[in-house]
């Protein structure tokens, strides 16, 4: 007899009636019993979850210590974007290859929330492989040069998370990758640091039925700026700091590079006391060929496994800039390259040796924030995080609005338009409401709106203030009179509650 005819007909003869109150309690017995038993037939091929601790990852269900065994996978090889997790008979190619190189964790670095991924997260999960995807994309990301950071961004980061929260191999998020990459682009990070924030709470706030995943950065190696981002990312409130922290390191280049002479030994010292995980989120110099992957050995070995919890090599396919370890030949084949056969035995050859998460006692500090100045362009004090539906109420206070289709540029093309128009009329009037200082820490109430919706809100500034000597709500054709629908008043307490807390 199957264990729920057994729990339907056990304890009582089939033949007696049965008192309400007992069968309600019966149901309720055999709808337990068939859930448990359809989560442990659901979850035979179900991936252990991945979980921090300190500064190391661990495997959640045995609590050994978790390395990343990573390559970096993004197929391209056309000007047309392709999600490389819903292309299916790529996967289909491409999973066993990675299975053969002794891959656990693969780093995707931009897909299409709108797509299903289904059949290649499955692949994946069922080959032991996790997954770190980057929640930017090239056309939804934080510019370096002029960062901005609003509730359209954050909407496309949420939509991705949810599009991704439900397979029970993924590894984490990534919030950036080297948005900072050098002094002058340093007040950026604030901007990241924010979007990371807001889209940790929102993972957060899922509730039971969501999956708690951690979210982290990807940064440079830059020497002028290693050790601010270094700590940047990892100071302030619980809920601004990264879950971990990612270093693009290429320093270890060709057969005659040590541990000494590559500069990972420098690199160990200065994560020494780093309180969250540190992963390679890439790897890989290319300037001897074949590579080697010498370091594979430093990073799994007792030199690093202290302070780095694994690494990715950069990467699968073969692109323009000849990091590749396959050449893709068409949809169902590949040749493998020398460095395929490089990197799959320098992966088999090491064994990390973690430690025991119940063993793990040691709890450091979180970092300091570093000071601003000349070298560091970003306070401490992070942009407030973006509310749609204030900025609409915004919008609804307004005599004079943009039109948008009337900037004379393709839809593509509109926030670069509206972008240059703001920074024309900017010049002319004060835009500290929809204004951003990163180095000081002011952001404006209303600068996390979407740039058409900051564009009206200048219109109608200048249009106001400039009433009395003539001034018209046309500027070109692209603004337009309208009647408010609200008081501005009425925004504030829509701009408090959409405030996240850490």
């Amino acid at each position: 007899m199957s264990l729920l005819r057994h729990a339907l007909f056990m304890g009582r003869p089939s033949s007696l009636p049965r008192p309400p109150a007992l069968l309600g309690i019966a149901v309720r017995l055999v709808l337990l019993i068939g859930s448990l038993i359809l989560a442990v037939a659901g979850g035979v091929d179900a991936l252990n979850p991945i979980v921090i601790k300190g500064h190391k990852l661990f495997d959640g269900v045995t609590g050994e210590e978790f390395f990343v065994k990573g390559v970096a996978y993004q197929p391209r090889g056309t000007t047309k974007f392709v999600d490389p997790l819903a292309n299916e008979a790529g996967c289909q190619r491409d999973v066993p290859l990675l299975k053969e190189m002794n891959v656990n964790t693969i780093r995707v670095y931009q897909v299409d929330n709108d797509a299903n991924h289904d059949a290649c997260m499955k692949l994946l999960s069922s080959a032991g492989i996790y997954l770190l995807l980057d929640l930017p994309t090239a056309t939804r990301s934080i510019n370096r040069l002029e960062p901005a950071y609003d509730h359209t961004l954050l909407g496309h980061y949420k939509k991705t998370a949810d599009a991704f929260l439900q397979y029970d191999n993924m590894l984490g998020f990534i919030a950036g990758n080297e948005v900072t990459n050098e002094v002058k682009t340093t007040s950026a990070s604030a901007f990241v640091k924010a979007a990371l924030r807001d889209i940790k709470h929102y993972i957060r706030q899922r509730g039971a039925g969501g999956r708690t995943l951690p979210v982290g950065y990807a940064s440079n190696d830059d020497p002028s700026i290693r050790m601010e981002l270094l700590n940047y990312f990892n100071c302030g409130e619980p809920g601004e700091r990264a879950d971990f922290y990612g270093v693009n390191l290429y320093e270890w280049c060709g057969t005659k590079a040590t541990f000494e002479t590559s500069g990972y030994k420098d690199r160990h010292d200065e994560f020494l006391q780093y309180s969250i995980p540190i992963i390679l989120t890439e790897f890989g110099c290319n300037l001897s060929m074949p590579r080697t992957f010498g370091e594979v050995e430093a990073i799994f070995g007792p030199q690093m496994t202290d302070v780095l919890s694994g690494g990715i090599a950069y990467e699968f396919s073969n692109e323009e800039n000849n990091y590749g370890l396959v050449q893709i030949v068409n949809e169902k084949q590949v040749a493998k390259m020398q460095d395929f056969h490089n990197l799959k035995t320098a992966y088999a050859a090491v064994r990390p040796v973690g430690v025991k998460m119940k063993s793990l006692k040691e709890s450091r500090p979180a970092s300091q924030c570093p000071a601003t100045t000349a070298g560091w362009h970003s306070s401490h004090r992070l942009p407030p995080t973006p509310s749609k539906e204030a900025c609409r109420c915004m919008v609804d206070t307004l005599t004079c609005q943009a039109n948008a289709g009337q900037l004379g540029v393709a839809p593509e093309e509109i926030d670069q338009a509206a972008g240059a128009a703001l920074t024309t009329l900017c010049g002319q009037i004060d835009c500290r409401d929809i204004g951003t200082e990163a180095m000081s820490g002011k952001y404006g109430k209303y600068s996390g709106c979407s740039v058409v919706e900051r564009l009206s809100w200048a219109y109608n500034a200048a249009y106001t203030s400039g009433k009395q000597s003539g001034a018209t709500c046309n500027y070109g054709g692209t603004a337009q009179l309208s009647a408010p629908k609200q008081k501005e008043a009425s925004c504030q307490d829509v701009l408090r509650s959409a405030q996240v807390h850490s």
